[in-house]
Order: C-alpha cells, then sequence, then structure tokens
C-alpha cells in the first residue's frame, strides 16, 4: 500500500468513524486494507470514496461503510468461527479475516473466486477457506458458525443458514427485493430474533445457479 493509498485509505476510515461506525478494530481492519487492490486499475481512483463499485458479472464491491456495518454487527459475539456468503471481489473477506480466527467464504462465480484467492494470499490472509457453491445452501461440513455474513440479498433468509448457526450466534444479511432490509438475526436454541438495522442496495443472492 503506497503512502498516497494510506492516506486516503486513513481519512476515509475517519469518515466511517464520523458515520457511526465506532469499533475501533473494524476501523483499523479498513484502513490497513489497500481497496484499490480488489478493483480494475480503472475504477482505482475511486477506491476510497464511500461507494459501492462494480467488480464484473454483474457483481459489486460493497461501499465501505456498509462492509464497516455489517462487520461490526457480526463481531458483537466475539465470533471464533465465520462463514461468508458472497466473496466476490474478496474485499471484505480481507477484513474479517483480519479480525477472526477462521474464516470460510462460498462463491457461485468461478472467476471471481480465483482472483479473490490471489488477492488474499498476496495480503498474506492464511486463515481462510474457500468454496466454489450455492450460497443459499451455505457450508454444511464447516459448521456450525459462530456468525454468518452474507453479501447479497436474498428474498427470503435461507434455511440452511438458520440451521447452520450456532447457538447464540450471529447472521447478519441483506433481505428483500426492491425494497431491502439489513438484518441481525441471533439463534436463541430452536428459536430466532430478528432486528432491522437499516435499508439498504445490494445485488440479489442467486439460488442453486452456479457460473
Amino acid at each position: 500500500m503506497n503512502g498516497v493509498a494510506t492516506k486516503s485509505a486513513l481519512n476515509l476510515a475517519r469518515s466511517l468513524y464520523d458515520a457511526g461506525i465506532k469499533n475501533e478494530d473494524v476501523l483499523k481492519a479498513l484502513a490497513d486494507t489497500p481497496r484499490e487492490m480488489f478493483l480494475d486499475a480503472a475504477l482505482g481512483h475511486k477506491a476510497y470514496e464511500n461507494t459501492a463499485l462494480p467488480i464484473g458479472q454483474g457483481q459489486t464491491i460493497s461501499q465501505p461503510y456498509i462492509v464497516a456495518r455489517m462487520t461490526e454487527l457480526l463481531l458483537e459475539n466475539a465470533p471464533k468461527r465465520v462463514l461468508e456468503i458472497g466473496t466476490g471481489s474478496g474485499y471484505q473477506a480481507a477484513i474479517l479475516a483480519k479480525l477472526v480466527p477462521e474464516l470460510c467464504t462460498v462463491e457461485r462465480i468461478k472467476s471471481l473466486q480465483i482472483q479473490a484467492r490471489l488477492r488474499l494470499k498476496r495480503l498474506d490472509l492464511h486463515n481462510i477457506s474457500f468454496k466454489y457453491g450455492d450460497g443459499w445452501k451455505g457450508w454444511a461440513n464447516k459448521g456450525p458458525f459462530d456468525s454468518i455474513m452474507v453479501t447479497a440479498a436474498a428474498s427470503s433468509v435461507p434455511e440452511a443458514l438458520l440451521t447452520q448457526l450456532a447457538d447464540k450466534g450471529v447472521l447478519v444479511i441483506p433481505v428483500g427485493d426492491e425494497s431491502q432490509q439489513l438484518l441481525k438475526v441471533v439463534r436463541h436454541g430452536d428459536t430466532f430474533s430478528s432486528e432491522v438495522v437499516e435499508m439498504v442496495r445490494f445485488v440479489p443472492l442467486v439460488n442453486g445457479e452456479l457460473a
């Protein structure tokens, strides 16, 4: 990460703090992660703007505020093993891998997964397991998970993800079609509580089809 990027990343972290992100570990992880590495060179100059950007295959790298907010929510129960649905560019995975002991991440678009693996290896992040598969199904044989994050909007909360959530575990997921809500779901034995955090806008979580 060069000096210019470092200054830009620190400025982004400060703006996220002003926007309400208070977890210092999350802010540090964002400041220390070169977001331009996860974008095409033509978009590198926009890397530290607080906006979502295209990464190809109809997918996006999420707005830094949303990355920080979802990460902050996910960390509330101090998770050890975390499942991410939607590896995408690998940016969210890079943030999570710096904050949790073990990260499992699932991606349905093979070309994106390959690129994300290379980027995360270059960042020397080795506590990540990758799966090419349908995010709606989660990763059953790696569960249960202390926390699960979904980085695309599901039409409803996938039942498989609820079953793979450990007791007291937290699921952070955007739900909806035209109107989407970011939900925080907590497991209490065989029951679940759900809280609407805020309105959001994500690409859809595709069910079944691999690419």
